[in-house]
């Protein structure tokens, strides 16, 4: 009886393949013959490995003859091998290869440990491609020196905080920092630098990003054609900034000793404008803008030609008055208890003359040589009586003219008698009357009189008593 072998379906799930020259399967390859059949997982190893199931012998089913046709098994052979080779019963009907059909479990499985190995291929194109269009090359140049790099950044701001590029306030940023960055495109930086600046004696500080002096100078708009500078003008500017004194060129008119001069100059000070010009000045000679002043252009300096001397005087130094009230003494009634007496002092003035006018002369010194003496006044404010008794009815008026022509201070030609009455000094102090008679008010010295009178009658004016 002969025998085949039978392909085992296999526990892997695969689909048949044919054995290859080296002993593996190719999935392509021509249909294995019955007997050679395997399940592959895997592919190019040869002989038995995993994934794989060994061949088994079975009995062949009944009337399946070894030669060709449905025969009943020989008698003779026993059980032994077949005495033909096995055909393949779809081979030999037509002689064509019918390829098995493959489960359908099988070809699901494949895909799903495909699919994952399909994924990550494309992510990792997809990447490249994105990795590829934000890749952006531009050129970043810093204070003048130029660098072309590669950025993924999408903007300005971005590309200079990955490039480590610090701006400030003072620093210029083209374009600015919010502009979006394109392919090609070109970002400029240029750093701002402080600047002591003294332009023309004004002090300040300034802001530039010129590297240069001269570059400075052209953004200020200053003139530096005949000025003085403080530096060179090729001269850099370092971030730490530098500071600079410029004088620009002025036009100065000077008038001196009868002449005028104009004078094109970048001098700091009028002294040496001046010395500029020629103009010498000796001893006391100045001008009428002060020497250490900054000469501004279209200013006119005049030269000032002095010659001076000195004068000394003694002068009267006045003295003060004090006045302190006298009860007792009637009021409008003074009295001097201490004479005042004016001090002396010794004054030293300046004589100048200027471009030969003389001007007022000056003090420059003082000295005290007698001190004056204070006077002293007393003044009264008792009341006068309104009255004296007896002496009512009388003309007092026509006395005083008769007297001292009604002047109350009137003094005749010896100086014995004075005032509306004519009073002696003696007889005035002895009515009560303080001091000189003619010094007293008037109402004072009627009342005096009248007093008098009630004493003596009209004896003591024996010419004019009868106008009583």
């Amino acid at each position: 009886m002969s025998e085949e072998t039978t392909a085992n379906t296999g526990r892997y799930g695969g689909r048949p393949a044919g054995p290859d020259a080296s002993g593996g399967t190719d999935p392509d390859g021509p249909e294995p013959l019955p007997g050679t059949w395997a399940y592959a997982v895997g592919a190019g190893a040869s002989g038995p490995r995993a994934g794989y199931e060994v061949p088994v012998a079975r009995p062949a089913p009944p009337g399946y003859g070894g030669a060709g046709g449905p025969t009943g098994p020989d008698p003779s052979q026993g059980r032994g091998p077949a005495a033909g080779p096995v055909v393949d019963p779809a081979r030999a009907r037509g002689g064509r290869r019918r390829r098995p059909a493959v489960a359908r479990p099988a070809r699901t499985e494949l895909l799903r440990k495909l699919l994952p190995q399909a994924l990550v291929v494309v992510f990792l194109a997809g990447g490249t491609s994105a990795f590829l269009v934000s890749d952006k090359a531009v050129r970043l140049t810093v204070d003048g020196v130029p660098r072309t790099l590669h950025t993924f950044a999408d903007d300005v701001g971005e590309l200079l905080d990955a490039e480590g590029v610090a701006v400030g306030g003072h620093d210029i940023v083209a374009p600015g920092p919010a502009a979006a960055l394109a392919s090609g495109d070109e970002v400029v930086v240029r750093y701002g630098r402080p600047i002591a600046l003294t332009l023309d004696g004004t002090r300040r500080t300034i802001w530039t990003t010129a590297e240069t002096v001269e570059d400075a100078l052209r953004q200020l708009g200053v003139r530096a054609e005949g000025a003085y500078l403080s530096a060179s003008r090729s001269d850099g500017i370092t971030r730490a900034g530098l500071a600079l004194d410029v004088r620009t060129e002025r036009a100065v008119t000077i008038l001196a000793d009868g002449r005028a001069r104009t004078l094109r100059t970048n001098a700091a000070t009028v002294a040496r404008a001046l010395a500029e010009a020629g103009i010498a000045l000796d001893g006391e000679d100045t001008a009428s803008v002060p020497l250490d002043a900054f000469p501004l252009d279209g200013q006119t300096i005049t030269v000032l030609r002095i010659t001076g001397s000195r004068q000394v005087r003694e002068e009267p130094v006045p003295y003060d008055t004090i006045r302190t009230a006298d009860p007792g003494a009637f009021t409008g009634t003074e009295t001097v208890v201490q004479q005042g007496r004016p001090g002396t002092r010794r004054v030293t003035y300046a004589l100048r003359t200027v471009n030969g006018v003389r001007e007022k002369p000056r003090k420059v010194a003082e000295e005290t040589l007698r001190r004056p003496v204070t006077q002293r006044v007393r003044y009264g404010t008792r009341p006068l009586p309104r009255s004296v008794a007896g002496t009512s009815g009388l003309d007092w008026d026509a006395l005083a003219r008769c007297e001292s022509g009604g002047r109350a201070n009137a003094v005749d030609p010896s100086g014995t008698y004075g005032g509306l009455y004519q009073f002696d000094v003696s007889t005035w102090r002895s009515l009560g009357g303080t001091g000189r008679p003619q010094d007293a008010p008037a109402p004072e010295q009627t009342f005096r009189a009248k007093k008098l009178y009630v004493q003596r009658g009209a004896a003591p004016w024996p010419h004019c008593g009868r106008r009583l």
